[in-house]
């Protein structure tokens, strides 16, 4: 999925709305979304995954064929192996097959990954490994993690009311550099100790890429974008901060540019999250601060994703992680990954406004006082719901909205 301003500004609008959330290769429409051409049916890669990933997998399956039912469109989705699923079947976190598939698919849909089984595997054989591979092989260096606080689960948050109300963050993480992929790196043998080592790494180019990016959502949102690094410390922050500020000083005259130390920007998301609009940083600081922000709305269940490239198509995917120790017990949250889904049909597949009506879904469940596990609060006055039953009050929610004329 090519990146332009107008795309920018889709995902900016999105963020700061009610609604927070082997054929040929397909062609890239040069339309305002710059997602595939409109069309009556697409290609979807569907990455079920491990943990919960197979179940809320499924209840968005659901959702999906309800909403594609509604509004005459096609989703013919095709599973592919992630994560330890791939390892168990295919002695490979992310094989070639699956590479391919999602190259050739109009978007890709991503559950979850990884699990204690597998975390004693070496290095290459874990399943975190295939999605490092999946993100460098598919050029899907930027990573969006909307943070925005619900009226209707403002309680779920540990944070109080007044810290959180009004919340509405944007998290910019550059996804294919740094310490995660730097190099050399490895475990070695020095004087008769283990010594391990990795490199944090970027390239001025790298670095440009995803200021131009932010500085696009930035100045299609609140106009404000804060830059996190650790340039007193470290060299390659400060190359960072360097460059993303001849970045957006030459080019996005008007955002205004701060920068702040990812020590006290982990503070400052406790103490004061609303001084925060639009959030550009590196891989392993965004990895932490992105998880962090996404706490201030109670839960990782409720949060999507979308990670995207020059060209070629985005993956999404909900925030958390893969929960073994509840799998297969239909306590999953669903609606991270169904609001993945809408991020999907808005930015890949040219669907703006069925995705409009797939968030509308989700918020009047909640309106309805349904939540599951992760999201119920002790005397809220609400229903406790499992996985499968939060998947079909979601469809049934869509039977009953109102299809706007032009979708």
């Amino acid at each position: 999925m090519k990146i332009s301003p107008a795309t920018l500004a889709a995902l900016a609008l999105a963020a700061g709305s009610t609604n927070a959330f082997a054929p040929a290769a397909p062609t890239r429409s040069n339309s305002s979304l710059n997602a595939v051409s409109k069309k009556d049916t697409y290609q979807i890669t569907l990455l079920p995954g491990d943990g919960i990933g197979p179940e809320i997998m499924s209840a968005c399956k659901e959702v999906l064929g309800t909403l594609t039912k509604k509004c005459g469109f096609e989703l013919e989705m095709t599973d592919a192996l992630i994560g330890g699923a791939a390892i168990d079947a295919k002695n490979d976190p992310f094989p070639d097959e699956s590479l391919e598939q999602c190259r050739n698919s109009d978007s890709v849909l991503l559950s979850c990954i990884g699990g204690y089984k597998w975390d004693s595997n070496p290095r290459e054989l874990r399943p975190e490994s295939g999605l490092l591979k999946m993100r460098k092989e598919m050029g899907l260096f930027a990573n969006l993690r909307p943070a925005k606080v619900l009226p209707q689960l403002i309680d779920a948050s540990t944070l109080k009311k007044e810290i959180v109300e009004g919340v509405d963050v944007m998290c910019v993480r550059e996804l294919t550099g740094d310490v995660y992929f730097g190099t050399p790196k490895g475990i070695d043998v020095v004087d008769g100790e283990r010594v391990g080592y990795n490199n944090m790494i970027y390239r001025e180019g790298e670095i440009e890429r995803i200021a131009r990016v932010a500085g696009d959502v930035a100045s299609k949102r609140g106009g404000k974008l804060c830059s996190v690094d650790k340039a007193n410390v470290l060299d390659v922050s400060q190359l960072w901060r360097d460059v993303v500020t001849d970045i957006i000083t030459k080019e996005f005259s008007d955002v205004e540019l701060s920068h702040m130390y990812v020590d006290n920007a982990a503070m400052q998301l406790i103490r004061w999250p609303k001084q925060f609009d639009t959030i550009v940083t590196g891989n392993i600081f965004g990895d932490i601060l992105s998880d962090e922000a996404s706490m201030l709305v109670g839960s990782l269940g409720m949060l999507p994703s979308a990670s995207i490239g020059e060209s070629g198509p985005g993956v999404f995917e909900p925030c958390h992680g893969s929960a073994p120790d509840i799998a297969g017990e239909d306590k999953a949250n669903p609606l991270a990954l169904i609001l993945s889904a809408a991020m999907m049909l808005t930015y890949d597949l040219d669907r703006a406004e069925e995705a409009a009506l797939l968030e509308t879904a989700v918020e009047a469940v909640l309106d309805e006082g349904l939540r599951t596990a992760d999201i119920k609060q002790e005397g809220d006055g609400c229903t406790l719901v499992g996985c499968i039953e939060m998947g079909q009050a979601v469809a049934a929610q869509l039977e009953k909205i109102e299809v706007p004329v032009q979708v």
